[in-house]
């Protein structure tokens, strides 16, 4: 079937794009960005900046979700959901949230035991801070099954706001 390309729209309260699931491999950290970029390419008017650091930092929370859950286990999965929240005359609300399959043994979190040289030279551990610097405001909460109240994973969400677009008359 060929893909139809649609113009951008604007954002409204509430809008959803389709939740995306994924198979925890390090190997789809790419297709994770990549299709972040394009759900983004929907919203009339987001800056590009700002889809550049939301692609990374939904790559950076699905590593995160590989790495430091049973999403990285074989068959494990990692759900990606994006939707606007908020849109106001003056500044729309960008909502990302990434679920894995559950713990293994701790919430993710941003690493403190490190100084300033440290962190430079560092191959890992940098995800959460990243996010922490990109993202307006962003969170970590227990994602727990309606039926049974069992913890089925942690949500990994950042918010990123910027000005709503005008329409001029």
């Amino acid at each position: 079937m060929p893909v139809v390309s649609q113009s951008p729209t604007s954002a409204y309260p509430g809008r959803r794009w389709a939740a995306r699931l994924y198979p925890g491999t390090p190997a789809t950290t790419a297709r994770v960005r990549a299709e972040m970029r394009d759900d983004l390419a929907e919203l009339e008017g987001i800056p590009g900046d700002l889809v550049d650091g939301a692609a990374l930092c939904a790559s950076e929370a699905f590593a995160n979700a590989v790495v430091h859950s049973r999403s990285g286990r074989p068959d494990g999965t990692v759900m990606r959901i994006l939707s606007t929240p908020v849109v106001t005359n003056r500044e729309t609300t960008l909502r990302l949230s990434v679920i894995d399959d559950g713990p293994v043994d701790s919430r993710p979190m941003i690493p403190a035991q490190c100084t300033a040289e440290e962190w430079q030279e560092a191959e890992r551990g940098r995800g959460l801070l990243l996010i922490d610097h990109l993202a307006t405001e962003w969170g970590t909460q227990r994602w727990a099954g309606t039926d049974t109240c069992r913890v089925l994973g942690t949500v990994i969400w950042a918010e990123f706001t910027y000005p709503t677009l005008r329409e001029t008359a």
